[in-house]
């Protein structure tokens, strides 16, 4: 007899261009323009566009000269990373309130699980409404939301609505729901696996699943269990909140893959950044630094550096970093950075306690 394990309710919340949307708050004079948060020089970047710059094509991670072009009236604002931390907080809270088990992704981003949640409520879409509306009532701010099954499809589905708008893929409808999408759509597919899916006639998630493992992993190799997991709804990575634990990390997938160093070095102060406030929230520091490369092809690569002294200053983490990033050359694109500091000065000697993830074959039909 086949155990029937109880439904996963994921929800995925992702505030609506966030750093550009915080500015335009507390500016009113910004309100309906095209703004870009980032530097405007010639080696400057893109690290947020309000969605009156994204109608002309503006993206984060774009250099500042190619937006300008796009659009001529692009106003270009600086980062206040304290500012955005502040409002973080508030939403964060606000979190809590519902579950215990969320998971921050960066500032603007978590995923939350509400199977069992602290309001009692059986819908996980009911849940996401009040969280966005609470986030607003807060914070003046839109969020988007994706409520699933798991991780991977509460993303992916936090993306269709967008802006200021919620999708829910019920289990009935994973299946179809994947078979349908375009291969271009799924969390984790970039442009350059994208045009090589296409080349080999995978443009839809049918056709994806349509692939044996075998095939999928001679060509896309390791990557290519994931894929053959995903097109049939299977991911079964748990929502890990933020425990004392022996490492801290922050990490970012980027939209588009970035080649340029410079536009990584500008993605790296973020993390860092948010490296050191959740240092200085658990008050550690640590020795070892290390730098997570994820490239266009989804291979990964680490570089880490352990120092004499304990550090958790953004300054000094991105000194080490730097030298890591060149350490040497990069093999291609990139499509995620994350840095993570171990070898922590905490005195705790507990260590976490890591389950074997559940296996989710069946599906119970409950209320979303």
């Amino acid at each position: 007899m086949e155990m029937l394990l109880p439904i996963r309710k994921i929800i995925h919340v992702d505030m609506d261009a966030f750093y550009a949307s915080v500015e335009q708050l507390d500016r009113p004079e910004l309100r309906g323009k095209p703004i870009a948060v980032g530097g405007s020089s010639k080696r400057g970047v893109v690290s947020a566009a309000s969605y009156e710059a994204r109608k002309y094509g503006v993206r984060s991670a774009m250099s500042s000269v190619l937006a300008q072009k796009l659009c001529p009236e692009l106003i270009f604002v600086r980062s206040n990373f304290e500012r955005y931390h502040e409002i973080s907080k508030i939403i964060r809270k606000i979190f809590f309130e519902y579950t215990d088990l969320v998971e921050p992704l960066s500032l603007d981003e978590a995923y939350l699980d509400v199977t069992e949640n602290k309001k009692g409520n059986p819908s996980a879409t009911l849940i996401a409404q009040e969280i966005r509306a609470k986030i607003k009532e807060k914070t003046g701010l839109n969020a988007s939301a994706g409520i699933s099954i798991n991780k991977f499809i509460a993303k992916v589905a936090s993306d269709i609505n967008k802006p200021n708008g919620q999708k829910t893929i019920p289990p009935e409808e994973v299946i179809s729901f994947l078979e349908e999408l375009d291969v271009k759509k799924f969390y984790g597919v970039g442009k350059v696996t994208k045009e090589k899916m296409y080349r080999l006639g995978i443009f839809t998630g049918k056709d994806l699943k349509a692939k044996s493992l075998e095939f999928l992993e001679e060509h896309f190799g390791k990557s290519g269990h994931y894929y053959y997991n995903v097109s049939r709804g299977i991911h079964k990575s748990k929502v890990k909140p933020e425990h004392t634990r022996k490492s801290l990390a922050a990490e970012r997938t980027f939209n588009e893959n970035i080649a340029s160093e410079v536009f990584m070095l500008e993605r790296l102060e973020e993390i860092a950044a948010e490296v050191e406030r959740r240092l200085q929230k658990s008050k550690v520091a640590g020795k070892t630094i290390t730098l997570k490369i994820k490239y266009s092809d989804f291979t990964l690569q680490t570089r880490s550096k352990t120092l004499p002294l304990y550090i958790s200053s953004q300054s000094l983490i991105m000194e080490t970093v730097k030298d890591l990033l060149f350490q040497e050359k990069m093999k291609e694109s990139v499509r995620l950075l994350g840095i993570s500091l171990s070898n922590l000065n905490n005195d705790t000697k507990k260590s976490l306690k890591v389950t074997s993830e559940e296996s989710i074959d069946v599906q119970l039909k409950l209320a979303f």
